[in-house]
């Protein structure tokens, strides 16, 4: 069965993690390997859920860290479709540290994409995103602006410069 669209609300994803002993760094802060891997899983998730079917991490952009998370502090990951292509998908990817009333605090921004494929690994066409709020057809130019980059940035590398 194939669908012809999806809302960014069809494929949101949010995990909360406890940073625990073995996920802290040398400085007692939250590895960063440790949060690049869970931030990937819940860009594929987010991924799978609006190409229903397998995924794969084509690039990452913007893997910003503003500040650490420490021992014992819930870290909450929230992905959400910004953007499709044909077979391609951004995915943005924000975390926080949530403290014991509930409040965020930002720690980390990441552009993910996400590439859909079929059985045989080959890219395979996605469902269009359908835009609801201002903030999404904002995230959305900003994500056909990333694009135009990273097409710019392969055709450079490709070119030698």
């Amino acid at each position: 069965m194939s669908i012809e669209a999806k809302t960014v609300d069809e494929s949101r994803v949010e995990t909360v993690h406890i940073v625990r002993p073995n996920h802290l760094n040398g400085a007692n802060r939250l590895f960063g390997g440790i949060l690049m891997q869970w931030i990937d899983e819940v860009a594929g998730i987010v991924a799978k859920r609006h190409s229903m079917c397998n995924v794969t991490t084509a690039s990452v952009d913007n893997l910003t860290f503003l500040q650490g998370a420490y021992q014992n502090e819930m870290v909450v990951i929230k992905g959400k479709m910004t953007w499709v292509g044909s077979s391609s998908m951004e995915v943005c990817v924000d975390t926080y540290v949530e403290n014991h009333l509930g409040a965020r605090n930002r720690i980390n921004n990441a552009h993910f994409m996400m590439v859909a494929l079929d059985e045989n690994d080959r890219p395979v066409k996605v469902p269009r995103l359908i835009l609801q709020t201002e903030d999404e057809h904002l995230a959305w130019a900003h994500g056909e602006e990333r694009r135009r980059i990273r097409i710019q940035r392969k055709k450079d590398k490709l070119d030698g410069i």
